[in-house]
């Protein structure tokens, strides 16, 4: 099979030229260029990622494992060397640390599965945030319904940074588990993470992060962290949809039952009873999504020659311009904190009184992409006392020009609907 190689050479970046590495941003929206400022959705694909996919399915499509004939061989080695870029890329310390899933989502339901349901006891603490995604929220909800477990919340201040008082009154009492975003997906806020899963570990509890907006954009290292657990989706970084990952420390993964129970995760079956496969099999039953991992270990290679700090600088620069551009938009709310050295390349806000929705629709027919709505944060949505945001998030294919036409694009909706 074919290497598809992503090398690049070492000097200074030419973003302009990475911009031509992605071929759906040629296209045009509503007879205009395509601004896609909705990567904190999901991230669109250089032409190196597409050709893996379409590679695998032309040349050694085959289920992996147990095959002994030669696609089936060549398939298992990409997926397993997929498994090890992806290790090498967060630091983690055996490739045996990296469980596939689909998403973070699913990623985040296994631990609250496999650890929460043969763990946690009536009483039992776990302490969230009230800027979490539904999915570091809902499996917990559903968790403490289940065992009895309690979940406490750590409020943010004034300027959208993560109370840290809180955080330490929260954990006078015992605790079982902190599970914390890394970068807010409707904030932006990046959260101190390693000072989170210390003070965590200091009074005997497990640190579960939630990457999926930090893993795509600047350099996450699980073992200088210090969590127990890191959860992130490849279609944010790169990657095809439908991949995901869990990075758990050995030992702990090694003391969790299955999650998924069938085909693949199994040592032996007999009519009375099973054992199971070592770790991480023993959390990917059934075909496992074979070309999107080989997918997600292409992103990998490609974040990894532009070089993780490269790809942050570049996003904390142009996070820098456009919250200079977007304070000159009156009637212009930003939510989370106004220093681009605190928040990850997100930005959401609410522009006089018209509905985030409306915006949205605006700038789209300016063949602008952004998101609106609660961003899965509706609990965060009611502290701010909003409905909804309009969000534009940045990624390593995205310019100064592009802030500009966001920037434009809000004066004609200001315009449209009387504001101007």
């Amino acid at each position: 099979m074919a290497t598809v190689t992503t090398a690049r050479p070492t000097h200074a970046i030419d973003w302009a030229a990475v911009r031509e590495d992605f071929p759906i941003l040629k296209r045009l929206v509503h007879g205009k260029r395509l601004v896609y400022l909705d990567s904190a959705a999901t991230s669109q694909k250089p032409a190196v990622v597409i050709e893996a996919l379409r590679e695998f399915y032309r040349t050694y499509n085959a289920n992996i494992h147990r095959g002994v004939y030669l696609l089936s061989e060549e398939a298992t080695a990409a997926y397993e060397e997929a498994r090890r870029k992806v290790a090498r890329f967060i630091n983690a310390r055996s490739p045996r640390e990296v469980v596939f899933t689909r998403n973070t989502t699913e990623a985040i339901n296994l631990v609250a599965y496999s650890w929460g349901r043969h763990t946690l006891k009536p009483g039992d603490r776990i302490v969230l945030t009230i800027m979490e995604h539904h999915s570091n929220l809902v499996p917990w909800q559903l968790l403490a319904e289940e065992t009895g477990a309690r979940l406490e919340f750590v409020g943010i201040t004034p300027e959208g940074l993560l109370d840290l008082d809180q955080l330490d009154r929260a954990l006078e009492h015992p605790v079982k588990l902190v599970a914390v975003v890394h970068t807010a997906n409707a904030l932006g806020t990046i959260n101190p993470v390693r000072e989170i899963a210390r003070r965590a570990h200091a009074v005997g509890a497990l640190c579960l992060v939630d990457g999926a907006q930090s893993v795509p954009h600047m350099p996450v290292d699980v073992q200088a962290i210090g969590c127990d657990f890191l959860a992130f989706s490849g279609h944010k970084m790169l990657g095809p949809t439908g991949i995901g990952v869990l990075w758990g420390r050995l030992e702990l993964l090694e003391s969790m039952p299955p999650f998924i129970a069938g085909g693949g995760m199994i040592r032996r079956v007999t009519l009375a009873k099973t054992t199971f496969a070592d770790v991480p099999e023993r959390f990917e039953g059934g075909t496992p999504a074979i070309a999107q991992a080989i997918g997600l270990g292409v992103a990998v290679d490609y974040l990894s020659s532009l070089g993780m700090e490269a790809v942050r600088q570049h996003e904390q620069e142009l996070t820098a311009y456009a919250l200079e551009r977007l304070a000159t938009v009156e009637g212009l709310r930003i939510f989370g904190p106004l220093d681009a050295a605190q928040r990850g390349g997100v930005l959401s806000f609410y522009l006089a009184d018209i509905h985030p929705h409306d915006v949205a629709s605006i700038l789209d027919q300016q063949g602008i992409a952004v998101r609106a709505g609660h961003h899965c944060c509706q609990p965060l949505m009611d502290f701010l006392g909003v409905p909804a945001t309009a969000r534009a998030s940045f990624y390593v294919y995205n310019s100064r020009e592009d802030v500009d036409a966001l920037v434009e694009g809000l004066h004609i909706a200001k315009q449209v609907f009387g504001h101007a």
